[in-house]
């Protein structure tokens, strides 16, 4: 009796173990819509492709099978939010990636904040992942800003780097913003709960991948800040009156399997709240 209760219980943790791992390849593309209170006529509109937590070691779908699903969608600008990868050899795997995005041809480009396994390279190793994928036309923000014009109207793209390795700097982050929308790129969005004075008209993170493993709760994640012992690890919230996205990634990392969470592509149409044009063509 002991023996087959034992293959019994094998056979159920194996079922188990190959569902979880099923899980990996049942991406759900999410859609968000942001300040749906300024969809009237004149209100320009800004189309997000956010992914999060490649973690190219373990990661579940193809380049071409990303292309395939996104082919189809309006696509302005896309945001990756760091955790690419941790292995200086999984680099160019990182390229078929890299060449599918540009496919999409988004008008607004490409732009990168780098994650805590990002930061696992070290020196050189490092240095050839960002350059990696400013060769691919990504533009890498490291506590810096950008900005790019939505139909006339200024949108700053503002790249806070890793929260939880202690490289977030806010004050150089913010330097230099000139009036407009502010879109905030970041990895552990435990930042958030340290921006009350820096203005966001929205931001996107990732880091908790949703808990990953989510049986019955996502316990292990209590070591991850405040935010996760406040269960807030994936979706939309709010803070201090401005909202933040928390994408569920798109690979997994440590084992490649999932209990609980689904990996996620998040496609944000972000309604910009414009101000006087008048005031904003003397910026």
């Amino acid at each position: 009796m002991k023996i087959l209760f034992i293959a019994a219980l094998a056979i159920f943790l194996l079922y188990l173990i190959k569902k979880a791992y099923k899980n990996t390849k049942d991406i759900v593309i999410n859609k968000v819509k942001i300040n749906k209170e300024f969809l009237s006529g004149h209100s320009p509109k800004l189309n997000i492709l956010q992914l999060s937590d490649l973690h190219l070691e373990n990661i579940s779908i193809s380049p071409e099978e990303l292309y395939e699903k996104l082919k189809e969608e309006p696509v302005d600008l896309i945001a990756l939010t760091g955790d690419f990868l941790d292995r200086k050899r999984t680099i160019p795997k990182l390229i078929p990636y890299l060449e599918a995005l540009n496919q999409l041809n988004a008008k607004h480009g490409i732009y990168a904040v780098l994650g805590n396994h990002d930061y696992v390279l070290r020196d050189n190793n490092l240095q050839t992942l960002i350059e990696t994928l400013e060769l691919y036309n990504c533009k890498v923000l490291q506590n810096e800003n950008d900005t790019i014009l939505v139909q006339g109207y200024p949108v700053n793209i503002i790249g806070i780097d890793d929260f939880s390795t202690k490289r977030s700097k806010l004050e150089a982050s913010y330097k230099g913003i000139k009036p407009g929308t502010n879109l905030v790129l970041t990895h552990d969005p435990n930042v958030v709960l340290h921006m009350k004075k820096y203005h966001f008209d929205y931001l996107l993170a990732g880091h908790f991948h949703g808990g990953q493993i989510c049986y019955p709760k996502a316990y292990h994640l209590v070591k991850m800040g405040k935010l996760a012992r406040m269960n807030i690890i994936k979706g939309f919230h709010m803070q201090d009156g401005k909202p933040f996205y928390i994408s569920e990634g798109l690979g997994q990392t440590g084992v490649n399997i999932r209990i609980g969470s689904r990996p996620e592509i998040t496609l944000h149409e972000l309604s910009l709240a414009v101000a006087d044009k008048e005031a904003l063509s003397a910026i």
